[in-house]
């Protein structure tokens, strides 16, 4: 079997889901490609199980939240090819008052946990999850923390003044 590459997985992905998978960029030699919520576990699984691909390791599942944008939310996997080191970003955005993407439990187990922390902190439901509720923060809370719908800073902070530093 040939070294595995970026080129390859490529050209592998679009044989298979033709324009349902678009490449978005290949930073630091790291392929991230997109795709529709629709589509995620398809794809998930078939890198997953394809015998030349074999990206059978979850590596992590999380969120961007872009709130200036048409699709505000990202739903951000990243796998693993242990047998060859190659890795791959998966992106899938969404939007909507309450943003919706299919679980990935069922093709690994580990998801769980990434998912709850996903929806503890931004809010993304994952469709399909056998247990999702908050994992870190309170279950009283009602805000989703990583949101940028906050300020970063009290603006009433009098330590922060320049006063304070001679100017």
């Amino acid at each position: 079997m040939d070294k595995l590459d970026n080129q390859i997985v490529i050209n592998h992905l679009q044989e298979q889901f033709g324009e349902q998978v678009r490449v978005l960029t290949e930073s630091h030699g790291l392929l991230t490609v997109v795709t529709e919520a629709s589509n995620i576990l398809d794809l998930l699984a078939f890198v997953k199980e394809d015998e030349r691909l074999r990206f059978n390791y979850l590596t992590d599942i999380t969120a961007v939240h872009y709130p200036n944008d048409e699709r505000p939310f990202c739903v951000v996997y990243h796998v693993h090819n242990l047998l060859q080191n190659l890795r791959l970003r998966i992106k899938v955005f969404i939007s909507g008052p309450i943003p919706t993407v299919p679980s990935a439990t069922a093709l690994w187990n580990g998801a769980n946990w990434m998912e709850r922390e996903t929806y503890d902190f931004f809010g993304i439901v994952f469709e399909g999850h056998p247990d999702l509720r908050r994992i870190l923060n309170m279950d009283e809370l009602d805000v989703f923390p990583m949101r940028r719908e906050y300020p970063l800073e009290d603006p009433n902070r009098v330590d922060k003044k320049d006063f304070y530093f001679g100017r």
